[in-house]
């Protein structure tokens, strides 16, 4: 079954993107949803409920 997509901001371009290439990652007992930017090597994070998490897994 293939990812659904989420949106994403990039705070370094000011702009939002969707994908379906992300990874869950649980830090400090919270979850986020991190992609790799469209524009540059760096990283976009996005908070996501423990629920939505487990789905997206």
């Amino acid at each position: 079954m293939a990812k659904p997509k989420i949106s994403f901001y990039d705070v370094k371009t000011k702009k939002k993107f969707e994908t379906d290439s992300y990874k869950i990652v649980e830090k400090g007992g919270r979850f986020f949803a991190v992609a790799k930017s469209l524009a540059g090597p760096h990283e976009c994070w996005r908070v996501v409920s423990k629920d939505e998490a487990a789905k997206l897994k």
